[in-house]
């Protein structure tokens, strides 16, 4: 299991993740910098793995990534799980100011460039990578780290579509799956691609961290409360285009055609209403807490190395602490 935090100074978060038994936390990049929380919760743990679940490959370059990731693999003592994601256009232009192209083909060359710096670094080798949209062949004695007796982070990629999960199973040492998934999105298009990607076809080692939609609450008004927070967060995930495919697996694609009308007029509660149980249920295990860990073992129990429960919802800490110590003792 794995703690999700956004908190700027996260060290009691993550002195009480690793108290409560929990094997890692992730930071995400959405109002603070990944990296730093990162930091601060290497400080504060000894144990648990420390990631960031994303951070924007494509808001910086390979070698400042490659900088900032090999620093934090060194502070963790070998801890860093370094998840990436590439974001839309939009962010990474209009917010950001960073170039755009094909996506998956640059998610592959930007962990190959890294690769190449950090072999550079702690191999010897020399730096001389040119590809398609990155190119790193100066390295001299004075910007060289040297090697590190932790080695290269483990790099996780997340994605949706084909495309950027072939990418994760060809070049990455991990998969993100996004929290807008389903059980049979994830069995009959996410592993079959993953497998097709790895070197020999084997996903012995290759670590596939997911996020399920969890709906749980001890009352029927918690319950409630749940299932709105979660179908809006569904909602919200579908009228993305990009994510689309997903849906059509499930013969739902007229739903995404609605959710994005609805989005761009910004009719927020009218897009939660329109995810019906049908739609919930393929999304979300809904569950009562002392049930929870049991069904989210049996739908994912076999996909999944590592896992986060998404709430998008007021939980009480204590419903998932116990949620948690079941699937520990499971």
């Amino acid at each position: 299991m794995a703690s999700m935090t956004t908190e700027v100074d996260i060290r009691p978060a993550a002195a009480d993740a690793e108290r409560a038994g929990y094997t890692g936390l992730w930071t995400s990049e959405v109002k603070h910098d990944p990296f730093i929380a990162v930091a601060l919760a290497a400080c504060a743990t000894e144990r648990i793995d420390v990631g960031t679940a994303i951070a924007l490959a494509f808001a910086r370059s390979p070698m400042t990534l490659a900088v900032q990731a090999n620093d934090l693999q060194l502070l963790s003592q070998g801890r860093l799980l370094l998840g990436l994601g590439s974001q839309i256009k939009a962010h990474i232009t209009r917010r950001f100011a960073m170039p755009w192209s094909h996506p998956a083909p640059r998610m592959r060359e930007y962990i190959l460039a890294m690769r190449a710096i950090w072999d550079c670094w702690h191999n010897g080798t020399k730096l001389s990578f040119q590809g398609e949209f990155y190119s790193h062949t100066l390295m001299t004695p004075f910007f060289n780290p040297g090697p590190s007796p932790f080695g290269a982070p483990r790099v996780m990629l997340a994605g949706v579509g084909e495309t950027m999960t072939a990418v994760a199973g060809e070049v990455a040492d991990g998969f993100l799956c996004h929290g807008f998934t389903t059980e049979r999105y994830l069995r009959e298009a996410t592993l079959p691609t993953l497998t097709r990607a790895r070197p020999g076809g084997d996903l012995a080692g290759f670590e596939v961290s997911g996020s399920p939609f969890l709906v749980t609450g001890r009352t029927d008004e918690e319950m409630s409360e749940a299932r709105r927070g979660v179908r809006e967060q569904i909602a919200f995930y579908g009228s993305t285009p990009a994510y689309r495919p997903v849906l059509e697996l499930h013969g739902w694609g007229a739903l995404s055609d609605e959710l994005h009308g609805l989005s761009r007029l910004g009719k927020w509660k009218e897009m939660g209403e329109a995810i019906d149980d049908q739609v919930l249920d393929a999304f979300a295990v809904t569950a009562e807490p002392d049930r929870a860990a049991a069904e989210l073992l049996r739908r994912y129990g076999d996909i999944m190395t590592r896992m986060t429960l998404y709430t998008p919802y007021a939980i009480d800490p204590a419903v998932t602490g116990q949620i948690v110590a079941d699937l520990q003792g499971a």
